[in-house]
């Protein structure tokens, strides 16, 4: 019996203290990722950099002795492997080259190609898988379809989507295609960092809450079950967790839908309402909001106590409803971690 905290809660223990880590855990919040990040020049080059990019995975287990450290990496890698062209606008955030239709979808790469460009990453991996304390868990991860999706279509992040909506609505055929390639990408890609030392993956669908009736399910639901199925096939035991964010009322039977072990919460939804409704299936995970990582003082420790509190009968890793931002001060998330550990 594995003595990981992580690892139990996912098996469906429930644990007087809730295990913790955070979503972009490793980032700019946190001065020693600055000067990481400024040797490595810019962003891709720390992703592609092993040694770099493991050393700022390890930068918040060695501050705050975090339970998981996830892989640092980004979901647009694996679009960038598939042929897309991907940079980084300082302030802006990224940019690729974009699928307006089958033209374009037909100078992508397949799955088979895409191990060359991200091999540095399952390096990171098998660094950490060696480097990390013994009760750590390391998490691998990558974004799911409909996420990554957008992203290639407008070749932009988008406050609507509206680009992916447009061609799932204008050139399905080609859409479908798109998302058949990248479920199947993400298979080779996640056994991949599994290969490598990875004990649990998580599939990150930020825009998860964009896809209404029908298209959730098509494009939320089933390239995550189709993941997990393959993944658990391959790899027996493996936890899986997944993140539909602001799914709403499509996080009720996610488990279920999918296969996954664990359900992520962002903080559109009270924990009350996630205990009842989500927790009932299995393990959850959340759902600070990550503003209190920014205002800190007595509401961070109230909240942080209601969370425990309302997921304590079930399962329950601790996290944020979304990743951290780089306005956090990070006193805050030590008191956080304190909260949780101490009462």
């Amino acid at each position: 019996m594995t003595d990981k905290t992580i690892l139990r809660a996912l098996k469906g223990e429930v644990l007087p203290t809730p295990p913790v880590w955070m979503m972009r855990q490793a980032g700019r919040y946190l001065p020693e990722y600055r000067a990481t990040r400024a040797k490595a020049g810019d962003f891709l080059s720390l992703c592609y950099t092993p040694e770099l990019a493991a050393e700022v995975t390890l930068q918040p287990i060695r501050r705050y002795g975090f339970d998981a450290a996830i892989l640092f990496a980004d979901i647009l890698l694996l679009p960038q492997a598939l042929g897309a062209d991907l940079w980084f606008v300082t302030g802006e955030g990224p940019r690729l080259s974009t699928i307006t239709g089958a033209d374009d979808f037909a100078k992508l790469k397949t799955k088979d190609d895409i191990h060359e460009t991200l091999n540095p990453v399952y390096e990171t991996v098998s660094i950490l898988s060696e480097e990390l304390p013994k009760e750590t868990t390391l998490i691998g991860f990558a974004g799911a379809p409909w996420t990554v999706a957008t992203y290639m279509i407008a070749g932009r992040g988008t406050k609507d989507q509206g680009p992916a909506h447009a061609l799932k609505a204008e050139d399905r055929e080609t859409f479908v295609k798109i998302i058949d390639l990248l479920t199947v990408s993400t298979i080779e890609y996640l056994s991949k960092q599994v290969e490598a030392g990875a004990e649990v993956v998580k599939i990150f669908d930020s825009w998860a809450g964009s896809l209404k009736g029908q298209d959730f399910e098509d494009f939320a639901v089933e390239p995550a079950r189709k993941i997990i199925a393959e993944m658990k096939a391959r790899y027996p035991g493996l936890p899986v967790i997944a993140f539909p964010r602001e799914a709403g009322k499509g996080y009720i039977g996610f488990h279920q839908k999918t296969g996954a072990d664990c359900v992520a919460l962002d903080n559109s939804v009270t924990p009350e309402w996630g205990a009842e409704h989500v927790q009932v299936s299995g393990c959850v995970q959340g759902n600070l909001a990550s503003s209190h990582m920014v205002t800190g003082g007595q509401a961070l420790i109230d909240e942080t106590r209601h969370v425990v509190q309302a997921f304590s009968k079930g399962p329950h890793i601790f996290n944020l409803g979304h990743g951290i931002t780089p306005d956090a001060d990070p006193e805050n998330v030590a008191l956080m971690v304190e909260t949780i550990r101490n009462g």
